[in-house]
């Protein structure tokens, strides 16, 4: 029996519209509770595979007819099986291709606005994983921010628009994804920027990214202004593009702020993350729109899949931002952390240069939501 499949592309379109999904969703329940595709008008059930190894009698009065159904499993093989017994009992369904591996490591391009003589900025949203990367574009030069380890979509975005890469920046050292930025600069002889605070135990070259370090791209006067900001690392560093656009890496997000634990050094860093947020991004221009390195709910999307805020109004709306008692936000900030990503240490070794895991042992590390926020 031929099974109706559904790509992590075409889910993506659906999420951005708004359209209504059932998922039956047939991981184990707690794989399910701490990790599930969202969507603002989606439905959920989730029955473990194993449980309808007899049949899928149990749960089809639980399925609705009169909307998209789509089974989800961690690979894609699973949630085949279950399709074709739904099938064979009258339904139609779709299963998810590549399970949740696949949704994890698909990125959408979506174009966030116009730069100076014809350049242009787009985010790559990884829905899955809610990562977000950029490409700044001018005059057939390219600069790469915060790459995600899947740097085929980069070069294959790069070649479509004909631009060469010529810049890639990390923001800082990550620790909740395994960047893509080093392998990405190599590959194509780009520049390879980094923070040098983030980068003392690193084992490979960089260009040391610095604090109101200009790199300009193509032969525009797009400059992208570096500002430092520690506070989720010692070396975190945002970027004014083309004195336009705001972005913040890991430090300030559209609902939360960026946590500062993540080398162990919560107490340490949190002095760094206020005055950063409070007292550096206070002296930035609040038109400035912020771009984050990351989101972390499928509210924080714009109508378009983009996700991104006037610095003014996160400054009115963000609760992270007002906080005036220094102890109140201290607290906040050390007392409000989720789990730490998994494999954490890990990924910051792989990003340092100091492990190489293949690609099924990298993919294992990155299962899961980004967990960079405070909640």
């Amino acid at each position: 029996m031929t099974v109706n499949t559904m790509t992590a592309k075409e889910l993506t379109e659906k999420i951005f519209n708004k359209e209504e999904l059932f998922i039956l969703d047939v991981r184990n329940a707690s794989d399910f509770a701490d990790w599930k595709i969202e969507g603002e008008n989606f439905d959920y059930l989730n029955v473990p595979y194993f449980d309808l190894l007899d049949g899928v009698e149990g749960i089809l009065d639980k399925i609705p007819s009169d909307k998209d159904v789509l089974i989800v499993c961690a690979k894609g093989r699973s949630s085949i099986m279950v399709a074709e017994m739904l099938s064979e009992a009258g339904l139609s369904v779709s299963s998810l291709e590549g399970g949740m591996n696949a949704w994890s490591e698909h990125l959408e391009p979506v174009k966030v606005g116009d730069l100076k003589d014809g350049g242009e900025i787009y985010q790559f949203v990884r829905i899955g994983k809610g990562c977000l990367s950029y490409v700044v574009v001018s005059n057939g030069e390219a600069a790469v921010i915060d790459a995600s380890r899947m740097i085929n979509i980069y070069l294959e975005f790069a070649n479509r628009i004909g631009a060469k890469i010529t810049h890639v920046f990390d923001t800082h050292l990550h620790a909740d994804h395994i960047s893509g930025g080093r392998k990405l600069a190599e590959k194509t002889n780009a520049s390879y920027w980094l923070p040098p605070k983030d980068a003392a135990e690193v084992t490979f070259d960089y260009q040391a990214l610095e604090d109101e370090s200009e790199m300009a791209i193509g032969n525009t006067s797009i400059n992208m202004h570096a500002l430092y900001s520690p506070g989720h690392t010692i070396g975190s560093t945002s970027f004014v593009v083309d004195e336009k656009f705001l972005l913040t890496g890991d430090i300030l997000f559209i609902d939360s702020i960026g946590r500062p634990d993540l080398a162990g050094l919560a107490e340490d860093w949190v002095g760094d993350l206020r005055e950063s947020l409070y007292t550096r991004y206070k002296e930035l221009s609040g038109e400035l729109i912020v771009l984050p390195g990351h989101f972390t709910i499928i509210d924080e999307l714009n109508a378009d899949g983009s996700v991104s805020k006037k610095l003014s109004t996160l400054f009115e709306t963000n609760h992270g931002l007002n906080i005036e008692d220094e102890n109140a936000f201290r607290k906040l900030v050390t007392d409000n952390l989720p789990p730490q990503p998994n494999a954490y240490q890990e990924i910051r070794e792989i990003n340092m240069g100091k492990i190489d895991p293949d690609t099924e042992k990298q993919r294992e590390m990155e299962i899961g939501p980004n967990r960079c926020a405070v909640r």
